[in-house]
């Protein structure tokens, strides 16, 4: 790591990339730095806070401008990989925006931020930020009211779409891009966070078919990451929290990233094939 005489990075303050030259590129191989988003870095050892977002937005946010967009919803506590497969940049705008103040900045309130982005966003990105944003504690009054100015009740727009299927109760994008598979494919809405009783004990499903059974057995999808689900103790464990979700009469299907990804329609045609419905094809993301 670096030398003990310095064991903050410039005291754990968030830096732009200029300020280091060449040796950004050798900090971050050696795992010294870690990227904020785009063109902001600080050390790896320093928490990841509301604050600290603060302190990187002052480096390059105008005096008097409104952080907006993507940098809004990372400062309300949105994690970048809701936003974005890749580091974004910052934004602001003069104009007038509804906004709060958040460790001296002007920021675009959270709803303000959840349309700008469910109209402005690729599809699943625009989901998991508007789920992130309510997950944190917007409420959805406060969503359903400032929608009512962009959108009729009827409207047929992306962002209209996706607003009326965010749930706060989507505890990681991925549970969320999960979700917009399977409204894509024209399924029934899932209820999310199953509870399951047996021995005793609750077992939690990311989404499922409660009230929808087949032949006595009832559908269950968990959205398993790579950073939690990939080490051989956590997949050992996971496949017997399926075998006793299965004495229970629940059928789990476990979803890692590459399903979600891609063209090939492996999701769609497996929850299908198990509540007997036929899935939109193709896929459209």
């Amino acid at each position: 790591m670096l030398p003990a005489e310095l064991p903050i990075y410039w005291n754990g303050l968030p830096f732009r990339a200029h300020q280091v030259g060449r040796k950004l590129q050798w900090l971050l191989a050696r795992g010294e730095i870690r990227q904020l988003i785009a063109g902001l870095y600080v050390d790896v050892r320093v928490p990841d806070t509301v604050e600290l977002r603060a302190d990187a937005l002052r480096l390059v946010v105008p005096p008097n401008a409104t952080v907006c967009g993507r940098a809004a919803a990372w400062l309300h506590g949105i994690d970048t990989t809701a936003l974005s497969p890749e580091p974004f940049r910052p934004e602001w705008t003069f104009a007038e925006r509804q906004a709060v103040e958040v460790h001296g900045l002007r920021v675009a309130t959270p709803a303000a931020t959840a349309i700008e982005l469910a109209k402005h966003l690729p599809r699943p990105f625009a989901l998991s930020a508007v789920d992130g944003l309510l997950h944190g504690g917007m409420p959805m009054s406060d969503l359903t009211t400032a929608s009512a100015a962009y959108f009729g009740a009827d409207s047929t727009s992306q962002a209209a779409q996706l607003l009326r299927i965010a749930d706060g109760r989507a505890e990681s994008p991925g549970e969320s891009w999960l979700r917009l598979r399977l409204f894509d494919a024209r399924f029934p809405r899932p209820e999310l966070q199953v509870p399951v009783e047996g021995n005793g004990r609750t077992y939690r499903l990311d989404l499922g078919y409660p009230d929808l059974p087949v032949d006595g057995r009832r559908l269950g999808l968990e959205y398993d990451s790579d950073q939690r689900h990939s080490s051989t103790k956590q997949q050992l464990k996971d496949e017997t929290r399926r075998t006793e979700l299965d004495a229970l009469g629940w059928h789990i299907i476990s979803i890692r990233r590459t399903d979600l990804w891609g063209s090939y329609p492996a999701l769609e045609l497996a929850v299908g094939a198990f509540l007997c419905q036929q899935p939109r094809l193709p896929r459209r993301w």
